[in-house]
């Protein structure tokens, strides 16, 4: 069976790595707070350009927002005079706030996210209780997408794949020649994501990484976090398919199935929630904005307890 949305990235990889005018220019800002990778991406000849997955500051003992990291990249897009077009989720994270409403406000741009944020939506809607203010038909973002479409940014060719497992919602962004897979992969020295959220599925992990895995290895994949494996000093966030194939610790060629989910469980058993999955969740599914006010104006983050 052809995988149709697989060659049409694959062919537009090759086609970059064959003209460099083709190949995007790719500038990480890093939050250690969360570990959380954020990047901005643009076509070096017309200065359109995209936000991957940006970051809003929290602070879970005050309930506080605040916007240094979201300015960081401000700040870098004005300085460099890019136009942004697009503010993409790779998926609705559990361990950071998005900022793009914010970034939107300040620099323009369409939010996009996989379309299967409405079965999101559905689950954790349920699980804290959502009034009917709240919508759970994806309308919080302006373009939802489905595996295998296709858009532009400047002159940059843009394939979009559903790589679900972590989430069912799941995209992976192939840009020109560089690959923005979100939660599937980390660096090969420290593996891949968990699969243990409601909705998350291991073997489902499994076949959308291989799907991945199958791009050419020149590919430039850039992830959503790094946590910096035991006897590396420096965080990392840029790697390839060929580097992923040989070295990844959880699925490098030759682990089966069976034996990622093996591991896959059993090690998802031993982790703790992300400090930030109760504020985190509530907004991202509402595409970067805060819970509908109550009565009086103010917006609350829900605790469920003994729910997750």
């Amino acid at each position: 069976m052809t995988d149709t949305s697989l060659n049409l990235a694959a062919s537009q990889i090759l086609n970059a790595l064959a003209n460099n005018e083709l190949r995007p220019v790719v500038r990480t800002f890093f939050d250690q707070a969360t570990f959380t990778a954020s990047h901005v991406v643009h076509d070096p000849s017309t200065k359109s350009a995209a936000i991957i997955d940006s970051v809003l500051d929290y602070d879970p003992a005050s309930g506080r927002t605040s916007f240094s990291s979201a300015q960081n990249i401000v700040s870098y897009v004005k300085e460099n005079d890019l136009h942004i077009e697009w503010q993409l989720e790779t998926h609705a994270h559990a361990d950071h706030l998005s900022a793009a409403p914010w970034l939107q406000e300040q620099l323009g741009g369409e939010l996009g996210i996989g379309a299967q944020i409405i079965t999101v939506q559905e689950v954790f809607g349920k699980i804290f209780n959502a009034d009917t203010r709240f919508a759970r038909d994806g309308s919080q973002f302006d373009k939802l997408f489905h595996d295998g479409n296709q858009f532009r940014i400047g002159n940059l060719n843009v394939t979009v794949l559903h790589v679900p497992g972590h989430t069912p919602a799941d995209m992976a962004f192939v840009i020109g020649d560089a690959a923005f897979i979100g939660d599937t992969l980390f660096m090969p020295d420290y593996g891949t994501a968990r699969a243990d959220f409601p909705g998350g599925n291991a073997t489902t992990l499994f076949r959308s990484i291989r799907r991945l895995l199958s791009l050419p290895g020149k590919t430039r994949v850039f992830l959503c976090h790094d946590y910096k494996a035991e006897g590396r000093d420096q965080f990392a966030w840029e790697t390839t398919i060929e580097a992923e194939r040989a070295h990844n610790i959880h699925v490098h060629d030759g682990i089966t199935e069976e034996n990622f989910v093996k591991m896959r469980t059993n090690r998802d058993a031993t982790l703790n929630l992300p400090t930030l999955i109760m504020p985190s969740v509530q907004v991202n599914i509402r595409g970067g904005h805060m819970p509908e006010p109550d009565d009086n104006g103010t917006s609350y983050i829900k605790i469920p307890v003994n729910k997750l």
